[in-house]
C-alpha cells in the first residue's frame, strides 16, 4: 500500500477509535454508546456521511500537545431519517471526555452552518463535561459561536439536542435554546453548578440525578420535553419527532395516510366529558377519539399536567395539539402551563404545524403564589402566542371557557379560524355560583337564613341556564357553530382540508416584543 494511503487509514483508524479502547469499555458498562454507534443507530442504515474526520485541537500547553486525537472528541456530518435529510454532530465522551474546546466547537458550528444552507433539521447528541479547561477562553468562544447559530437557525430549521451523558455550565444553553430536549435516564444530567459547587455555596446537599437528572427537568424544571429509557430509546424518539416535523420553515410538514379512531370513537365521544361540569377527567381520552390512532406524541408529558401538548396526526396532516386537562388542578392555568402551551404553540407556528385547541378551562389559578410568581406575565405568553400564530386555527370548547381563560385559549378574538361548540359548552366570565354571589348578593342576604341557600342554588340554576352556554357567544359569532361531539373530528378534518392553504399578512417589523 502507498505511504498515503497508510497515512489515511491510520488516521481514519485513530478517528473511529476516539479515545481507545479501555475508555470504550467503560462507557459501555455505563450502559452508553459510542458517539458513532450512537449516530448510526440515528440514521438509515449506510446513509451516514461523515466530515472533519481529521480536525484535531491546536493547543500546545498542558500536555496537549501530545494529545492530539482526529476528530477531537465530536463526529459530525449527515445521513437520512425515513429517507428525509438531516444534519448530526454526536459528541464522543472517550475523547477529553467530549469537552469542547475551539477546534469541537467549530466542527459543530460547520454542521449547523450546513444544515441552515440545506434546510434540514439538525440534532445534537450530546455528551460533554463542560469546557475544555486547557483551552480557556478558546473554549468559551467556541461556546458563543455555538450559541449564535442556535439562536439564528431557531424557527429556520428544526432543532433537535438529546442529552446522553452530563452537559454542564456553559454546555446546557444550547439545548435550552433548541426546540426539543430529549434527556435519557440515567445517565444524562444538565445544570449550570454542580452538587459539589452548590454544597460550598449554600449548604446544601443534593445528588447528581436531583439536581439535573432526566426526571427532574422532565417533571419540576420542564427544560427537558422528553424522558427516555436509554441512548436507544431517545434515539428512536428523535426518529419518531422528526416525523412529524417539516425539513425547514419554508416547507410543509410531511403528509402520511389517514388512520381514523374506529368507528365506535365518535359516539364515545360525549361520554368521555362527565355531565356534571366541576367533575375531573383526562382530556387524552378526547384526544384519542378525535386524533390518528397511536399518532399521539405528548411533549412535556411530566410537566404542568394542567395542560397536555403534543403532536399528532389528523387525516394524515401532522398537527399541534393543546388541550385543558381537568384531570389536574381542574384544568386551570397556572403558570407552569401557560409557559408551556405558549412555547409549543410558537414551536408549531414556526414549523407550519396547525394547532388543535380543546378547551376545559375554569379560569387562572387564584392565590399568591401565582400573583407573585408573574402570573400576569406568563399568561399573556399564551394570549401572545396565539395572536401572533399565523398557523390554520381550530378550537373546540367541550365545557367550561370562563373569564380570561375563554380569550386566551385561542378565542376568535385571537385569531381563531374555526371556533367550535359542544352543546356541553359553558362560556361566561364565571361560574354560575360565583356570578350569583356578586349578582344578588342583596336578595341572597334579604331572604331568611334558613332559606338562603335554597335561594342561592335556585338564582344559581336560573344564571346557569340563561347564561352558562355556547349561544350567547354563537349569536355574535365568536362561535362559528355548536356541534353534536360525534361529528368533532369531521367538522376538525373538514376545516383543515380547507385551512391547509391559509395566508396572512401582518404589518412589516423586526419582531414583537413577547412577554417574559
Amino acid at each position: 500500500m502507498k505511504p498515503a494511503f497508510e497515512r489515511w487509514n491510520a488516521l481514519k483508524k485513530q478517528a473511529r477509535e476516539g479515545g481507545g479502547a479501555e475508555r470504550v469499555a467503560k462507557l459501555r458498562a455505563d450502559g452508553k454508546m459510542t458517539a458513532r454507534e450512537r449516530l448510526e443507530a440515528f440514521f438509515d442504515p449506510g446513509s451516514f456521511s461523515e466530515i472533519d474526520a481529521f480536525v484535531t485541537h491546536r493547543v500546545d500547553k498542558f500536555g496537549l500537545s501530545e494529545r492530539r486525537i482526529p476528530g477531537d472528541g465530536v463526529v459530525t456530518g449527515w445521513g437520512e431519517v425515513d429517507g428525509r435529510p438531516v444534519c448530526a454532530f454526536a459528541q464522543d465522551a472517550t475523547v477529553f471526555g467530549g469537552a469542547l474546546g475551539e477546534a469541537h466547537a467549530m466542527k459543530i458550528v460547520k454542521v449547523m452552518e450546513t444544515a441552515r444552507k440545506a434546510g434540514v433539521p439538525i440534532v445534537g447528541l450530546n455528551d460533554s463535561g463542560g469546557a475544555r479547561i486547557q483551552e480557556g477562553v478558546m473554549s468559551l468562544g467556541g461556546y458563543g459561536e455555538v450559541f449564535f447559530r442556535n439562536v439564528a437557525l431557531s424557527g429556520v430549521v428544526p432543532q433537535l439536542s438529546l442529552i446522553l451523558g452530563p452537559c454542564a455550565g456553559g454546555a446546557v444553553y444550547s439545548p435550552a435554546i433548541t426546540d426539543f430536549v430529549i434527556m435519557a435516564r440515567p445517565t444524562a444530567h444538565m445544570f449550570i453548578t454542580g452538587p459539589d459547587v452548590i454544597r460550598a455555596v449554600t449548604g446544601e446537599e443534593v445528588t447528581f440525578d436531583q439536581l439535573g437528572g432526566a426526571d427532574t427537568h422532565g417533571s419540576i424544571s420542564g427544560v427537558s420535553h422528553f424522558t427516555a429509557d436509554s441512548d436507544g430509546a431517545a434515539i428512536a424518539l428523535a426518529r419518531r419527532l422528526l416525523s412529524y416535523l417539516p425539513l425547514n420553515n419554508l416547507e410543509e410538514p410531511p403528509l402520511g395516510p389517514p388512520q381514523p379512531p374506529p368507528d365506535s370513537a365518535a359516539t364515545e365521544l360525549e361520554r368521555t366529558v362527565p355531565e356534571d361540569s366541576n367533575a375531573p377527567y383526562d382530556v387524552r381520552a378526547v384526544l384519542d377519539r378525535v386524533l390518528a390512532v397511536g399518532s399521539f406524541l405528548e411533549v412535556h408529558a411530566a410537566w404542568a399536567p394542567n395542560v397536555v401538548v403534543g403532536l399528532a396526526r389528523l387525516d394524515g396532516r401532522p398537527v399541534g395539539v393543546v388541550a385543558n386537562n381537568p384531570g389536574a388542578l381542574a384544568g386551570t392555568l397556572d403558570i407552569p402551563a401557560s409557559t408551556k402551551a405558549a412555547r409549543f404553540v410558537r414551536c408549531c407556528d414556526a414549523f407550519n404545524l396547525p394547532l388543535l385547541t380543546f378547551v376545559d378551562v375554569p379560569g387562572f389559578l387564584p392565590g399568591t403564589a401565582q400573583e407573585y410568581g408573574g402570573i400576569i406575565r406568563h399568561g399573556a405568553k399564551l394570549l401572545y402566542a396565539y395572536a401572533e400564530a399565523t398557523v390554520p386555527l381550530l378550537t373546540v370548547i367541550l365545557r367550561k371557557a370562563y373569564g380570561g381563560a375563554y380569550d386566551v385559549m385561542c378565542s376568535k378574538h385571537l385569531g381563531g379560524d374555526l371556533n367550535l361548540a359542544w352543546p356541553t359548552a359553558e362560556i361566561a366570565v364565571m361560574g354560575a355560583d360565583g356570578a350569583v354571589n356578586i349578582l344578588f348578593r342583596r336578595e341572597i342576604e334579604k331572604a331568611p337564613a334558613a332559606e338562603r341557600a335554597e335561594v342561592r342554588a335556585r338564582l344559581a340554576g336560573e344564571y346557569r341556564a340563561e347564561f352558562l352556554n355556547p349561544y350567547l357567544a354563537a349569536e355574535r359569532g365568536y362561535i362559528d357553530d355548536v356541534i353534536d361531539p360525534a361529528t368533532t373530528r369531521a367538522r376538525l378534518v373538514d376545516g383543515l382540508r380547507l385551512l391547509a392553504t391559509k395566508r396572512v399578512d401582518r404589518p412589516a417589523r423586526k419582531h414583537g416584543n413577547i412577554p417574559l
